[in-house]
């Protein structure tokens, strides 16, 4: 390996080890679990913990298809269609949660029908939190989808159709084998982030203890009140967030051979 990319290297993860250590050093440990485990932070890790099992589980019934739509179609403009699924990487959470709000909120024009059919608003309760979560969250499932497909090309696909595979079969024992490797990832990135939203949840959902409090705005409710019962919370996060990428992907889903 050259010696010229260990500096870089060191300082790339400097940048993210740093500010970890920083928290380790302004938390309390002695009052750690006592911090972590008060009424209001189990309710908002449990909170959390569903809502992101559910967004996650919304990426992948519809983030398949779209990434997989994505890949293979040959329609006109697929590229503008990629561009608008992929902006919500690039848009500021809050701006996608504003977007959210005046879509599904008391005004907006499928919220409205919302209402209308069923009685209910969707902004401030705990099916908004998993909308905006799925929201900033799919696109990395779609991304990695895509470019597993596009890495992969379409020759398999191809020989399966001639010989007379329907296009169901040649999707179900082809297409989702070699999307396996990159839906593992997918799954876990995109579990990370609904885990970790905090922007589009709080202007589309708003902050309510055991509605849509999850555990970032859990965070950001305590750094108001109570410096290290933040920090601890912060801390909390980032051990759920290490310990999902770390036991969630295997050396299997990430294409390492032991």
């Amino acid at each position: 390996m050259p010696w010229v990319l260990w500096p870089p290297a060191i300082c790339a993860l400097a940048l993210v080890v740093l500010p970890v250590v920083g928290l380790l050093v302004r938390s309390d440990l002695t009052r750690f679990p006592s911090l972590i485990t008060s009424t209001s932070s189990l309710n908002a890790l449990k909170l959390s913990l569903i809502t992101a099992g559910l967004s996650t589980v919304a990426c992948v019934l519809l983030g398949v298809p779209l990434a997989v739509v994505l890949a293979r179609s040959g329609a006109r403009g697929v590229r503008v269609l990629r561009a608008v699924v992929l902006l919500p990487l690039v848009l500021p959470p809050v701006v996608g949660g504003l977007a959210l709000l005046y879509l599904l909120g008391r005004k907006g024009f499928l919220g409205i029908l919302v209402t209308t059919l069923t009685g209910e608003q969707v902004p401030f309760t705990t099916a908004a939190v998993v909308i905006a979560q799925t929201f900033v969250a799919m696109p990395f499932l779609v991304v990695s989808l895509e470019g597993a497909l596009r890495g992969a090309g379409d020759r398999y696909e191809r020989v399966a159709s001639t010989l007379g595979a329907k296009p169901w079969t040649v999707f179900r024992r082809v297409t989702l084998p070699l999307l396996l490797p990159a839906l593992g990832s997918g799954i876990v990135l995109s579990f990370a982030r609904a885990l970790g939203e905090f922007g589009a949840t709080i202007t589309f959902a708003g902050s309510l203890e055991g509605v849509t409090r999850t555990l970032p705005l859990e965070v950001y409710t305590q750094a108001e009140v109570d410096v290290d019962s933040a920090v601890a919370l912060a801390l909390l996060l980032i051990l759920v967030a290490v310990a999902v990428i770390a036991l969630a992907r295997p050396r299997a889903l990430e294409g390492v051979r032991s």
